[in-house]
């Protein structure tokens, strides 16, 4: 059985590659605590923190995506990511499987310069050294032959993917629907990459197809020009016939916030990402596959149209 297994069903990476999948032809398993009923598609209810659960889900698969995205909270992360990794990486070992681990940036830490896959593993940050240690978990059982995977990696993320995990969407394209000022951390004038969903989703397919792709780490495609916070916010607010003003938020509004809330609490140990430059870059995979990433102009054109449709009843 030649079976596209995705854990993460309903994310907003999940929600982009299920119908890539699905064009194709492929058959898919979607994989959520809470079993999801999607036409042509088969739906199993699991929790990867429990390996009999995470085994029988992934028994028959082929490719296993592995595209969690676990509560925003140190104290969830620094317990579950440790598990949920040795759990799937000993169920793919158990079946064959093959395993594609969607991961962030977090455990290179500051970098100075453009971030490539050979960038060093250097985080400055609680989370990052969780990320750093799963992934180090993952590439040592590859590169010791246990199991065919690979890593690929995406920077901050946009596009019509909800309001829910994306920085820029909620805080540029969700104000502006509201008629609200649009915000941005830390500093609106340092260049910062950001993925577009929908080439990341493409792009988690293409790797998937491609065996000698496996036993590598990939810098998803992202948009080689520079902007800044503040050209987002033109950009989009120009889509929107909007007013582009932005404010920052500091650390100290953070902090403040978090009082109260704690998503917010946890973005302040990150905001370093938006007070340096954030430069993602691609050129690997994009040179591999002869694939260019959509522009920002695009890419915000077509976020905000969505939000204008189907993200506004959201």
């Amino acid at each position: 059985m030649n079976i596209h297994t995705i854990f993460g069903a309903g994310g907003a990476v999940a929600d982009q590659l299920l119908p890539i999948l699905l064009k194709n032809n492929e058959k898919v398993r979607v994989v959520s605590r809470t079993a999801k009923s999607i036409a042509g598609v088969e739906a199993v209810a699991a929790d990867a923190t429990n390996y009999e659960q995470t085994l029988q889900a992934i028994k028959g698969s082929s490719i296993v995506y592995l595209l969690i995205g676990l509560p925003y909270d140190i104290r969830i992360w620094r317990v579950q990511w440790p598990v949920i990794m040795t759990n799937v990486i000993n169920a793919c070992k158990e079946t064959g499987a093959k395993l594609i681990f969607f991961d962030n940036v977090y455990m290179y830490g500051k970098v100075d310069g453009w971030m490539t896959e050979e960038t060093p593993f250097n985080p400055c940050s609680k989370k990052g050294a969780v990320r750093a240690a799963i992934a180090k978990q993952l590439l040592q059982e590859t590169k010791a032959g246990n199991l065919q995977a690979l890593i690929a990696r995406c920077a901050d993320f946009y596009g019509p993917i909800g309001f829910k995990t994306s920085v820029p969407n909620l805080l540029v394209i969700q104000n502006l629907l509201k008629g609200k000022k649009a915000q941005w951390l830390a500093n609106a004038d340092q260049p910062h990459s950001i993925t577009y969903v929908p080439d990341a989703a493409k792009a988690l397919y293409l790797l998937a197809n491609r065996p000698d792709a496996f036993g590598q780490t990939w810098h998803l495609p992202t948009a080689p020009e520079l902007i800044t916070g503040r050209q987002f916010v033109k950009q989009a607010a120009a889509a929107m016939q909007k007013p582009d003003g932005v404010s920052t938020i500091p650390n100290w509004m953070l902090s403040l916030a978090g009082l109260f809330n704690r998503p917010m609490k946890e973005l302040k140990e990150m905001n370093y990402q938006n007070e340096y430059p954030y430069l993602f870059g691609s050129d690997k995979f994009n040179k591999t596959f002869e694939f260019t990433p959509t522009s920002y102009a695009e890419g915000i054109k077509e976020t905000v149209q969505w939000a204008l449709g189907e993200g506004s009843k959201k």
